[in-house]
């Protein structure tokens, strides 16, 4: 059972962190709401989580090859240390300055250029260094019927389960907003997330730290 456990957990943290990251606000949803407003294009809504999911995905992927490219090079205890330190480092920046860097796109931009936006705004937050914790155990533990697969390829299939719970809350959020709300509720009951992704990110680099 401690094994199971051991070995599921992982899983379940990354499909967690992509819930969050779906609710967030800030990865996408209320952009997905708001382009379909403007267009009065139902569709909208339910294709832009999908251009916002693979702008994501490929931000946490590029992060996470980093990660496992570190992990093969260097030793895991050096690499679990140094992640702790830039994940508490970087909660520090976006706290102090995370605020006056939002990236902004029009609501003429396409799937494309919304996927763009997408990568930028999961870069600039730091989303795919929260993932360490959790790609830790799947990507550099020996001995595990994740590691047997290779490195590489649980980070790909770990970051494949962290953007389909990204996509399945963004797109239900969105999809519900659209469709029974409007954006001038927002203006009455906005949940502002930015302090919790902060002490989300300050969490992650502790746990880093302190584990092992």
């Amino acid at each position: 059972m401690g094994a199971l456990a051991s070995d599921t957990w992982p899983w379940l943290a990354l499909a967690g962190l992509g819930a969050f990251h779906g609710l967030n606000p800030g990865m996408g949803w209320l952009f997905a709401v708001a382009l379909g407003l403007h267009r009065g294009d139902r569709r909208i809504v339910w294709l832009s989580p999908l251009a916002i999911a693979a702008g994501h995905a490929l931000s946490v992927a590029a992060v996470a090859a980093a990660f496992v490219w570190a992990g093969l090079v260097i030793d895991a205890g050096v690499v679990r240390v140094l992640a702790g330190l830039l994940l508490v480092g970087w909660a520090g920046y976006h706290w102090a300055y995370g605020h006056r860097h939002r990236v902004r796109f029009g609501m003429q931009v396409g799937l494309v250029g919304l996927a763009a936006w997408s990568f930028a705004m999961a870069t600039a937050h730091g989303a795919g260094l929260m993932l360490w914790p959790a790609l830790m155990p799947l990507c550099l533990r020996t001995g595990t019927e994740t590691a047997a697969i290779g490195p590489m390829a649980a980070a790909v299939a770990g970051v494949g389960v962290h953007t389909l719970a990204m996509l399945i809350v963004t797109t239900a959020i969105a999809v519900a907003v659209h469709a029974w709300l409007d954006l001038a509720i927002l203006k009455r009951a906005w949940i502002n997330l930015d302090l919790l992704w902060t002490a989300g990110l300050l969490a992650a680099g502790a746990w880093l730290l302190l584990a092992g």
